[in-house]
């Protein structure tokens, strides 16, 4: 006889009438093991349990999306199992109790009533307030233009019934750099991984400070969105206070003004980019208004600001000193050092905010931040990651940061995990060798290196040394703890090693190495320039390279045109991405292009206005 089929959904005041197979159907029902244990009606479930056998039928009723079941699209692993139709088992909730809503036989005899009536159909479902039918479950939306500017990222997390939703959005928005204004077909040009099409600010709008030119493009398929985000910027410093202690006067006050460029090279998502990008020169000119004044003042720079009369901590504390003849002499302190010194606080509480912040998926993932700040005649650069900046100046290249990789900063890594074996969680060994360790090699002598080596010695294979090494791989596939290929910049907080709880933030720094260029000190000449680009730029393209880029693009244009750093900003993009072939993208000697994305600043050392 036929199985009964118990419903899946209830209409209130209604129980579930028992479908009845049609014995004489030439599509027998495919059998399907439902997973035992009691659930709550209308929750997924799936997989090869050890209940009771049921039946399913085809085709049955739509049901929600992915983003719609309990637990969001990533429950993949609970999917509803479905029939060769697309229905899906019905009998999903729990069995009805007995005597409840009449007899078994008077339910049995109706549905057998029905089936001789419809022709062998099965009776239809009744509806569900819980689930949407095919007509009331809202359509897919199409995909909605990318915006532009974005939402504020250091907004917070925010709270209420519409939180998920705002979420949602923000995840699979996509915004670019606000300086160049994208119209909404822009922004769908910009993210198309088949084209590739290189983006620059309009020649008919206002121009970046110091006539700068910016290009990008996005990659090739390595992520869904460009990561990479910019930022250019005129900022204004008003001082805090005065050196006396006595709070400044917005009439007396005379702040300062500095320039900004930055890069953020995101991954693992592009949140902790943008949020660098809106937020990150915010931080610096904080930390400046305590220098204001004394930046502007040649004498050295105090050894202590004083506090504001009635302040904590600012009664008289001098008996709290020790005998002068325990310091030599005052250590000397630059107005230079101040300022690198403000950088790095920066970066130090840009990182801090994202880790309030990560829980309301504003700082998702981490980013590379190379940042140009140029105040008082002098041009300081910052660079956290692996991104590059360089200053060709009449033919010479001046290299103006460090690629922070696991190679380049092994010995760091490996001295913090030997003095903090716990970071390692009994997975990892600090110690280097050439090759992962077999099980059959123990006892033998093999070559090593620790976190006090620059060379490599032999040592006796113990037990320990079979544990992962915390560095390994060469070049670009160097990896901390076999996860992420550079070991500082900016958020990263929620890393963890690959099928692990093993944190990686422990081993990664926020803090830039600042290297510090006095314009000043030379005659610049209009093809004297700086160049900032991502590692997408430098994967393919040498220093050697870019500086003939240099040469021979800015020859072909007149010293007073300011579109010419533009120019110069695209055709170093156009040769680091490449033409598409039929091997993928591929460069003039047919090697492969840069599948990554790709931003290039061109920063003309001249200055604001000196050439006209």
């Amino acid at each position: 006889m036929c199985r009964l089929l118990r419903g899946r959904n209830r209409s209130p005041g209604l129980h579930p009438l028992p479908a009845i197979a049609d014995p004489t159907s030439p599509k027998r029902l495919r059998r399907s093991r439902v997973g035992a244990g009691t659930q709550p009606a209308g929750s997924p479930r799936g997989g090869a349990g050890g209940g009771p056998e049921r039946e399913e039928v085809s085709p049955g009723p739509a049901l929600p999306s992915r983003s719609q079941w309990p637990g969001g699209a990533r429950g993949s692993e609970r999917r509803p199992p479905r029939s060769p139709g697309g229905g899906a088992v019905l009998g999903a909730g729990p069995r009805p109790r007995a005597g409840r809503g009449g007899s078994m036989l008077h339910r049995v005899r109706s549905a057998v009533a029905h089936l001789v009536s419809s022709g062998g159909a099965p009776p239809p479902r009744p509806k569900s307030p819980d689930l949407p039918s095919a007509r009331s479950a809202p359509s897919a939306a199409p995909p909605e233009a990318p915006r532009s500017p974005p939402a504020r990222a250091g907004s917070g997390s925010g709270s209420g019934s519409a939180a998920p939703a705002k979420t949602a959005e923000a995840r699979a928005s996509f915004s670019r750099p606000t300086f160049l204004q994208l119209s909404p077909g822009g922004l769908r040009r910009a993210d198309d991984h088949a084209g590739r099409a290189v983006q620059s600010p309009p020649d008919t709008g206002r121009r970046l400070p110091w006539s700068t030119g910016y290009a990008e493009v996005i990659n090739a398929g390595k992520s869904r969105h460009n990561e990479d985000q910019a930022c250019c910027e005129v900022v204004y410093v008003e001082g805090r206070r005065s050196v006396s202690g006595a709070p400044r006067e917005p009439s007396r006050g005379q702040g300062l003004c500095f320039y900004y460029w930055g890069l953020f090279d995101g991954h693992a998502g592009g949140g902790a980019a943008e949020m660098a990008s809106k937020l990150l020169h915010r931080h610096i000119q904080e930390q400046l208004k305590d220098l204001v004044e004394i930046l502007q003042d040649p004498s050295p720079p105090p050894l202590c600001l004083p506090s504001t009369p009635g302040a904590p901590g600012s009664s008289d504390s001098s008996h709290l000193v020790g005998p002068q003849s325990c310091w030599s002499s005052q250590k000397e302190v630059t107005h230079e050092s101040l300022v690198v010194g403000a950088i790095e606080n920066a970066f130090q509480f840009m990182d801090e905010q994202m880790a309030k912040e990560r829980r309301g998926h504003q700082a998702e993932g981490g980013c590379c931040a190379l940042v140009v700040v140029y105040l008082l005649g002098k041009v300081y650069v910052a660079n956290a990651g692996d991104s590059r900046a360089i200053i060709v100046r009449n033919g010479e290249i001046i290299p103006m940061s460090q690629e922070f990789t696991p190679e380049t900063e092994r010995q760091r890594l490996q001295l913090l995990g030997f003095l903090k074996p716990e970071l390692l969680g009994g997975e990892f060994t600090h110690l280097e060798f050439p090759r992962r360790i077999q099980p059959k090699e123990l006892g033998q002598r093999m070559l090593y290196r620790d976190q006090n080596m620059t060379g490599w010695a032999y040592k006796k294979i113990e037990l320990e040394d079979l544990r992962f090494p915390l560095v390994c791989g060469e070049g670009k596939k160097a990896r901390v703890m076999a996860t992420i290929g550079v070991t500082r910049g900016l958020g990263d907080h929620n890393l963890k090693v690959c099928s692990s709880t093993l944190p990686i933030k422990p081993f990664l720094s926020c803090f830039p190495e600042v290297r510090v260029y006095d314009l000043t000190q030379y005659e610049h000449c209009p093809d004297d320039v700086l160049v900032l680009g991502t590692d997408g730029l430098w994967d393919v393209t040498s220093d050697c390279e870019v500086a003939a880029t240099v040469d021979r693009v800015l020859s072909a244009y007149e010293p007073n045109d300011p579109s010419r750093y533009t120019a110069l900003a695209q055709a170093l993009v156009l040769g680091a991405r490449g033409t598409p072939r039929d091997r993928g993208w591929r460069l003039p000697n047919n090697k492969l292009g840069s599948g990554d994305d790709i931003s290039v600043f061109v920063i003309p050392l001249g200055g604001p206005g000196s050439y006209s």
